[in-house]
């Protein structure tokens, strides 16, 4: 794999998805060929707000750093990236539902990391050039590359704090199947299903990725019925703290590398409620059954 450098602009933009599917090809994927800069800038869209929240320039700092100090261990890079990116591309969640906008990150700005964070190790079993899945470059919000560190932040944040974003983080089972459940914008919910990762991580709980994903399926199942936003209640985020947030980005200094940044003062989830659902998650932690991998041929 050759890691093509680039000279990113200075300006995020937006690249609809059908677009950048177009420059996906296998060599591109595959990290043999670098993506037409210039075609991809022809096809996107400017942003017309003039904010210095959409510079490119913090992104690529941030993406670098993640890039040398994880290059041994490339999957611990998400729990530094997740809240340092989202403290730096501040948005509202409709902002960040917009897809161009990571397409274009990862097309324009940064395919050296989405290249480097997700080609698969080892060798292809038939013999073909290993290559990233097109979905890390332009796909779902749980699957891309940056859509899915920056939602990660934002569902996990306990307001401002980041502490338990960096926590799911350090689980890949919890961000790659905690992330597709509705069930997580209930902010208690998320908490409560990091808090009970934490104790089975603390208490050295073995299979601790099929403990995850068993865990996360007892809740998405549970939340049919269950009612967790009343069972659970907690305060609508302030908007207006957030908004203040997000306007701060003109003049907020870059994000620290070695502690964790602030979030938005947007208000900290109802501690009673947390403990409600951890104490029922980890109920259904102990009693959901686990993969059969001798079944399944692993």
């Amino acid at each position: 794999m050759t890691r093509h450098a680039i000279e990113p602009p200075e300006r995020l933009a937006l690249l609809p998805t059908p677009l950048a599917s177009t420059f996906l090809t296998h060599g591109v994927r595959a990290g043999r060929e670098a993506l037409p800069q210039v075609a991809i800038l022809r096809a996107s869209t400017t942003i017309e707000e003039d904010s210095a929240r959409w510079s490119t320039a913090p992104v690529r700092e941030i993406v670098d750093e993640a890039m040398h100090r994880f290059d041994a261990k490339r999957t611990d890079a998400d729990a530094w990236l997740a809240p340092r990116l989202h403290a730096t591309l501040r948005m509202s969640r409709a902002e960040a539902a917009n897809p161009a906008l990571w397409n274009f990150l990862a097309l324009g700005v940064a395919p050296d990391y989405v290249l480097w964070r997700h080609m698969p190790q080892g060798e292809s079993g038939d013999g073909t050039p290993r290559k990233v899945s097109g979905p890390r470059f332009a796909g779902p919000h749980y699957s891309q590359a940056f859509a899915r560190l920056w939602w990660a932040a934002e569902m996990f944040r306990d307001g401002s704090d980041y502490a338990s974003a960096e926590a799911a983080c350090l689980n890949q089972d919890m961000i790659n199947t905690a992330l597709r459940l509705d069930a997580i914008d209930h902010k208690p919910t998320a908490l409560a299903l990091v808090a009970v990762l934490k104790g089975m991580a603390d208490a050295g709980a073995t299979r601790l990725g099929d403990r995850v994903n068993a865990l996360c399926t007892a809740v998405n199942t549970a939340g049919s019925t269950l009612m967790y936003d009343v069972i659970a209640p907690d305060e609508a985020p302030d908007q207006d703290a957030l908004a203040e947030w997000i306007d701060e980005a003109e003049s907020a200094p870059a994000v620290p590398w070695n502690r964790l940044p602030r979030g938005p003062e947007d208000g900290a989830a109802r501690r009673s409620s947390c403990e409600i659902l951890s104490r029922m998650f980890e109920r259904f932690a102990a009693e959901a059954p686990l993969r059969d991998r001798a079944r399944s041929g692993e």
